[in-house]
């Protein structure tokens, strides 16, 4: 046995940043679009852009700036309210996994010759 945890934040009840919502920030980020985000995650664009939309909602202010397309192609861009949700997400979740692991040694695993 192995402990398995999920982490999220909610705001009004609803989901605004979990792991992959993050990820996908960091995705569109790195590929500067939307859309290769959504392929590079292997989800419809739809989705992303959806769980985009519920998170700018929810934390009341853009994360992504987009530019339309055009000869030079359209993008799209983490703004600095974006980076920094990223960041504060990362830094609350650093440590986690270790945390969780000691913590399930202490309350599961037995003592030598139990």
């Amino acid at each position: 046995m192995r402990p398995r945890f999920n982490l999220w934040i909610e705001a009004g009840g609803d989901v605004v940043l979990s792991a992959w919502r993050v990820r996908l920030l960091q995705t569109i980020e790195a590929t500067g679009s939307i859309s290769a985000a959504a392929v590079a995650m292997q989800v419809p664009y739809r989705r992303a852009w959806e769980k985009l939309q519920e998170m700018e909602a929810g934390l009341g202010e853009r994360l992504v700036n987009t530019s339309v397309g055009g000869a030079g192609g359209g993008g799209a861009h983490l703004t600095l309210a974006g980076q920094r949700v990223v960041a504060q997400f990362l830094a609350f979740a650093d440590g986690l996994d270790a945390l969780i692991a000691r913590r399930y040694a202490d309350a599961f695993e037995q003592p030598k010759g139990s």
